[in-house]
């Protein structure tokens, strides 16, 4: 089993409703992964299993939270997600925790997705569309190889061009941004093509 004197000195310093919570999370945790390492990330305890997180804890003003890295693949997806960080919930107590025979099922179901090569679900967020300016479509128009190297760029490609003009403050700052854009795409360059590997 290893500990951190790290994880030790943050509990000490915790609020007195928090130290419990941590020891008995801690506690369970080491029980059910006894080959489970300690460390910080972010600031806050957590359990490293293999190569890759397990869970992690933390405490604040008035709640704790406890959560595994895999989270809705090990305790699937809940209410109490919504109300702090984790699976949990807020935890002011360790009556709000599963007790632990259940608690040792779900580390060990990280563990067992952890072993299986499962990555964590994210989710995406598609940024919306941005239209493409008048001003923008009118130059573009006008140089027929600029006009087809944006058309044919992919979704971010063509954004990163957007941004860079929609985001001009004065349009005299617009105007030649714009003519550098449709220099470059004329070339066929994306627009941080300088940053582009060769």
């Amino acid at each position: 089993m290893s500990r951190d004197e790290r994880i030790d000195a943050y509990i000490a310093r915790q609020a007195n409703f928090a130290r419990p919570i941590l020891e008995h999370l801690r506690a369970a945790v080491h029980a059910a992964c006894p080959s489970c390492e300690e460390t910080l990330k972010w600031s806050a305890p957590t359990f490293m299993y293999g190569k890759e997180q397990l869970a992690m804890m933390a405490a604040f003003k008035a709640h704790a939270t406890f959560g595994f890295w895999k989270g809705s693949l090990v305790v699937g997806e809940n209410d109490r997600q919504t109300s702090a960080m984790g699976q949990f919930g807020r935890l002011t107590s360790v009556a709000d925790l599963p007790d632990d025979e259940t608690l040792h099922t779900l580390i060990r179901k990280a563990m067992a997705l952890t072993d299986a090569g499962v990555k964590p679900a994210r989710a995406k967020h598609p940024k919306p569309p941005i239209a493409v300016p008048d001003d923008l479509r009118a130059a573009l128009d006008a140089e027929s190889k600029a006009s087809a190297t944006f058309d044919a760029f992919p979704p971010g490609a063509r954004r990163d061009y957007l941004e860079w003009i929609t985001e001009a403050k004065q349009a005299a700052t617009r105007d030649k941004r714009i003519a550098q854009a449709v220099e470059w795409m004329a070339e066929g360059k994306k627009r941080n093509w300088k940053y582009e590997k060769c």
